[in-house]
């Protein structure tokens, strides 16, 4: 089965690298974005889970109902991706209900960085995608942590896949910059381990951000983005689907998967 999702959170990596923007040009980067990636998982006929911020879904009303409308499972991702608080785990959730009239059951913390599990609870998610269990230097060291799903403090945690062994993460920024021969390769080899396969993007990701240099982006960020990220997530989709596997939302996964165990 295949798990695909995309954070879908206002533009603000300038931020990050010490440029500023507004909210107002974060979501036309975003919108847009968000488009192209609705328009790829359309032509291939697969659906996904989207992890939105309550910023974007108050400022893309009628994107989140495209998102819906397509099928697609729609899931919290904090408020503000800049500035996320522990408040914002609720929120986010009664935002995001309130606008697509969809039940919210899973949530994932702004930059996967970690959000306590009594809180989710407590606001009613029964699952948590929060977890990158690989270790990637000035963000991410969570090698002692399981690879694949698992059960804790009373919630279902499904982490972004890595491949067996040395981890090494099969995310967003991987398919930017490795040849997408390597990366199928890496992400068959770990299919066949685990039996699944998680990852993520964002809509940022599918515009041109070369053509943008006042936003002062890493070369290893913008590589391939925007037409190039495009034709690469479809090359993807194609690969896996001629593999005979099986695209469900994270909320169709646990039902199938995780529940019968």
């Amino acid at each position: 089965m295949i798990l695909l999702s995309f954070d879908t959170e206002e533009f603000e990596v300038p931020r990050e690298h010490h440029t500023s923007i507004t909210l107002e040009e974060g979501m036309k980067v975003s919108r847009y974005g968000t488009n192209q990636i609705l328009d790829c998982l359309e032509a291939n006929g697969v659906k996904a889970t989207f992890f939105c911020t309550g910023n974007f879904a108050e400022n893309a009303p009628e994107v989140m109902r495209r998102i819906v409308d397509g099928g697609h499972e729609v899931a919290s991702h904090g408020v503000d991706h800049w500035q996320p608080k522990e408040s914002d785990v609720p929120r986010s959730k009664q935002i995001i209900e309130r606008i697509t009239g969809q039940t919210v059951y899973g949530y994932r913390q702004p930059r996967m960085f970690p959000v306590s599990n009594d809180v989710l609870r407590q606001a009613g998610y029964e699952y948590n995608s929060s977890l990158n269990p690989a270790f990637i230097p000035g963000r991410y060291m969570h090698l002692s942590e399981p690879r694949t799903w698992f059960r804790r403090d009373g919630l279902l945690h499904i982490p972004a896949s890595v491949t067996p062994l040395v981890r090494f993460p099969l995310f967003w920024l991987s398919l930017h910059n490795l040849p997408q021969r390597l990366y199928h390769w890496l992400v068959r080899r770990t299919l066949r381990h685990d039996g699944y396969f998680v990852t993520y993007f964002h809509p940022w990701e599918f515009f041109e951000l070369n053509d943008h240099p006042e936003f002062n982006i890493p070369y290893i960020i913008r590589h391939n983005s925007g037409r190039k990220m495009q034709q690469r997530l479809d090359s993807l989709i194609k690969m896996l689907k001629e593999e005979g596997e099986e695209f469900v939302t994270f909320r169709e996964f646990i039902l199938k998967a995780v529940d019968k165990e």
